[in-house]
């Protein structure tokens, strides 16, 4: 069955501030390697991407949105988009008092095939749709599907410190399971029981914990890259894809074959 695309907006993204009611939704497409620069909104924003795979930077991290999944960015936070894949979305606008999510930072959502559908019907919508209508009744429930989606762990948290988020930058660029924190402490020279002190205060994360995120993350992107599961599992430091797979399970809830991101490359080869 052909995947049915949100149409055309009928107002600019940049102008659906204008609009008196709870809830806007727009779609869009955007090329691979598109950016859009630091910015904020005064409404909260749902980000879906129906197709391609983005990934949304703000000062507190960086988060990696699978195709078929969706960020959460609340309003008035400051933050980049840039499309790993071409990226066809569809973007619901939420006023602040309306919000079904209460979080103060971005969360990555799984989207089940209820939201899905409601926010492809909404793109659809006339966004002055009227008071009491089966439109306004369709935006309810939206926001109700949204408050009750699961996040993801993607988010990938970046230390305010100058030296500790260039070591963590420069890590997320090829990360591994067998980084050990005492060889991070060495290159601060401080004491590993310094260094995990100061990682878990400028993070909020454990060492370890945090470098599982980070290679979870690098797989998902790789992974909506066509990268085989083989592959991403010895460049992450594993000895056997076997351990890859079931702690990648155990983090999304997907064995690497049947994650979003990879069944968006299958999709895409047909």
């Amino acid at each position: 069955m052909p995947k049915p695309t949100p149409a055309p907006p009928t107002l600019p993204i940049d102008r659906v501030g204008e609009i008196a009611r709870p809830v806007v939704v727009a779609g869009a497409d955007y090329p691979s390697g598109s950016l859009q620069p630091l910015h904020s909104h005064r409404r909260a924003q749902l980000l879906f991407g129906l197709a391609g795979m983005m990934q949304v930077v703000t000062q507190d991290g960086a988060w990696v949105v699978p195709p078929q999944h969706a960020v959460w960015i609340p309003s008035g936070r400051e933050h980049l988009s840039r499309m790993l894949l071409p990226v066809t979305t569809c973007s619901a606008f939420v006023e602040p008092e309306h919000a079904p999510r209460q979080a103060q930072t971005c969360q990555v959502l799984e989207v089940p095939p209820l939201l899905r559908e409601l926010l492809i019907e909404a793109t659809r919508i006339d966004p002055l749709y009227a008071p009491n209508s089966r439109e306004e009744d369709l935006m309810r429930l939206l926001l109700a599907e949204i408050g009750r989606a699961r996040e993801i762990p993607v988010h990938v948290p970046l230390p305010q410190e100058e030296r500790l988020g260039a070591l963590c930058r420069s890590f997320m660029m090829a990360p591994s399971i067998r980084s050990r924190p005492g060889e991070w402490a060495e290159q601060l020279h401080t004491s590993e029981r310094s260094f995990n002190r100061r990682f878990l205060a400028q993070t909020g994360m454990g060492f370890q914990q945090w470098r599982l995120r980070a290679c979870i993350v690098n797989a998902i992107s790789r992974l909506a890259l066509g990268h085989s599961v083989t592959v991403i599992a010895y460049d992450l430091g594993y000895e056997r894809p076997a351990a890859f797979s079931t702690m990648f399970r155990k983090m999304t809830g997907h064995v690497p074959s049947a994650h979003p991101a990879a069944l968006g490359v299958v999709r895409r080869s047909r």
